[in-house]
């Protein structure tokens, strides 16, 4: 409530600065990396393919809102970790997402398009995303979407939602390369309100309960364990922590408002 409150206060404040309204519309390419309960060390070396399309209408020089459509692909796997526990629990999933998110942008300095020096800035943005998620797992060479076999021993129409929301933080820079069109390059994090990106969240059900309910196929995704590790009520995961995920890409947006003309000091 209050980023909400200061964010509006700013739009406020900053409405009265010499405004240069309009669209910008674009595409972006990059990376999206995964964090959670299979990377808890924040590590990079897993990026999948992401992009998206943005629209930006700009409240005035310092202050716009950013709607953008996303896609990427996440995953991770324990027998990349380099602790012997998660080694051991040797669970794995990947999961395409589909993010619809919205964010207000800080311009740290004026960017007007069509100047030859307020022509860049860094930035900061803040909003909300939701998303579609589907995490799946590999077992004996079949390819298994994880949510509905309950790997937690969650009841049968109780699993996990596959839609989720979220908050979003990042940066990023901008900068015009002609009149119309610019580049930027920008960082985005999502702190998600689900635990379940990568089916896992808790602890261990009773394996033969969940063979019974839902077969032997979902015993077997809930513990691949290559030890005994799967024991009723032992860990599987942190439910303290929600998963995450980010964006990393470089856009090109064009600018359909109006070009404002050069000042006599820009010559």
């Amino acid at each position: 409530m209050r980023l909400l409150l200061s964010l509006v206060l700013i739009i406020v404040f900053f409405s009265s600065i010499n405004a240069q309204k309009g669209w910008e519309i674009g595409g972006w390419l990059g990376t999206s990396f995964y964090f959670g309960d299979l990377n808890n060390r924040l590590s990079v070396t897993q990026p999948g393919i992401a992009g998206g399309l943005n629209a930006r209408w700009n409240f005035n020089t310092r202050i716009s809102l950013k709607n953008s459509l996303n896609f990427g692909t996440v995953g991770a796997s324990d027998v990349d970790s380099p602790n012997n526990f998660e080694k051991a629990r040797n669970l794995s999933f990947k999961s395409n997402i589909y993010d619809l998110s919205s964010a207000i942008e800080f311009n740290f300095f004026n960017y007007v398009h069509g100047s030859t020096i307020d022509n860049f800035t860094p930035y900061l943005l803040a909003g909300a995303n939701v998303f579609r998620f589907n995490p799946t797992a590999e077992l004996e060479g079949a390819k298994y979407g994880l949510k509905d076999f309950g790997t937690e021993g969650q009841a049968v129409g109780s699993e996990y939602l596959g839609i989720s929301a979220g908050a979003v933080v990042g940066a990023g820079y901008k900068w015009d390369i002609t009149y119309d069109l610019s580049l930027n390059i920008e960082y985005s994090y999502r702190i998600l309100f689900t635990d379940y990106l990568d089916d896992v969240s808790g602890t261990y059900p009773s394996q033969s309960e969940l063979s019974a309910i839902r077969g032997v196929t979902a015993a077997s995704l809930s513990d691949r364990s290559v030890i005994d590790l799967g024991q009723e009520g032992n860990q599987r995961g942190n439910s303290k922590d929600n998963d995450s995920y980010t964006f990393l890409g470089i856009s090109i947006m064009k600018y359909f408002g109006r070009i404002e003309c050069p000042k006599i000091s820009d010559f």
